[in-house]
């Protein structure tokens, strides 16, 4: 069973406390505790509903570009397959690294970057919170502040249309046919802080089965990324997930990626034996985001990073 976090658990950050089991166990766990109201869940999934209404000229007049990465977009590839969804990314003003140029393109309605902006604050703020109790679990040096001062996180705002050939619920982890809202996959980023809708559609897989995420009423879906993996020397794996699509009902979800700046590097943390070699986030970040706009071949993942074959390919 998917673990249940309180976010006011005093043995939060303990070392083989309730954060670290679920990390280990999971990767993903279900968060309450949290300050985000029932009411603000319903006023943000309502004003991204209205936005993903309307007809796609109008859509896409703030779509995204090989330019620019922040935008409207509704050809995403996953492992170089399309995903049957279509997306809202906003993130920051971009002068340099990988994404140079970029910039949030907002919908013209003021109460759409009001509601969409307060909610990734309060997403952005919960991140950085359970960041740092996932690091007091596997280290006792914090990570450097000037890691995320000028951070590379975005929110994105996903919508699922009804599909006429979605992928059947099975056990398989590629499956054969069918189509699905998102391919296998796991997060490059640190944390991801997710809200969604009723309709179920986000599947873990864990113990060689899918399984599928049905939060309580208010709890938030959280996961950790490949970053948390690289910092724990693979004490926690970034789980793998996809999202089913669905013949007859839309789904929306909002996932809010925690992402570092671009010039920081991660590494192990707290170990004599590491697995991995750092790793650039802006070169990391650039390769996957290439390779999500574009069928470039294989995606990049953090294995690629891994000593041995670092050592071997040199």
């Amino acid at each position: 069973m998917i673990p249940l976090i309180d976010l006011q658990d005093s043995q939060l950050d303990r070392t083989n406390g309730p954060l670290a089991h679920a990390c280990e166990s999971w990767g993903f766990f279900y968060l309450i505790g949290h300050d985000i109201t029932h009411a603000e869940q319903a006023e943000v999934l309502a004003v991204a509903r209205n936005f993903f209404n309307q007809d796609a000229i109008v859509k896409n007049r703030i779509r995204r570009t090989e330019t620019n990465s922040w935008g409207y977009f509704d050809a995403e590839l996953t492992k170089n397959q399309p995903d049957w969804k279509e997306i809202l990314d906003i993130g920051p003003e971009t002068i340099s690294g990988p994404l140079a140029g970029s910039f949030p393109q907002w919908p013209p309605e003021p109460e759409f970057k009001l509601c969409v902006d307060g909610f990734q604050t309060k997403q952005h703020n919960l991140a950085m919170a359970l960041m740092g109790a996932i690091v007091k679990t596997i280290s006792p040096e914090p990570i450097p502040q000037d890691a995320f001062a000028d951070h590379s996180s975005f929110i994105r705002l996903n919508f699922y249309p009804p599909c006429p050939d979605p992928v059947a619920e099975t056990d398989t982890l590629v499956p054969s046919k069918g189509k699905l809202g998102i391919s296998h996959h796991t997060d490059a980023g640190a944390v991801t802080v997710l809200l969604q809708d009723s309709q179920p559609g986000l599947q873990v897989y864990n113990g060689a089965r899918w399984q599928t995420l049905t939060p309580p009423d208010g709890a938030l879906i959280i996961n950790v990324g490949d970053i948390v993996q690289v910092w724990s020397n693979d004490r926690y794996v970034a789980p793998t997930h996809r999202v089913l699509a669905d013949s007859a009902q839309t789904r929306l979800s909002l996932p809010y990626f925690l992402n570092p700046s671009y010039e920081y590097s991660y590494a192990p943390l707290n170990t004599d034996a590491p697995k991995y070699a750092a790793i650039n986030w802006g070169e990391f970040r650039a390769k996957r985001s290439a390779g999500d706009y574009a069928d470039l071949g294989t995606e990049v993942q953090i294995t690629d990073y891994l000593l041995d074959r670092v050592q071997t390919d040199r």
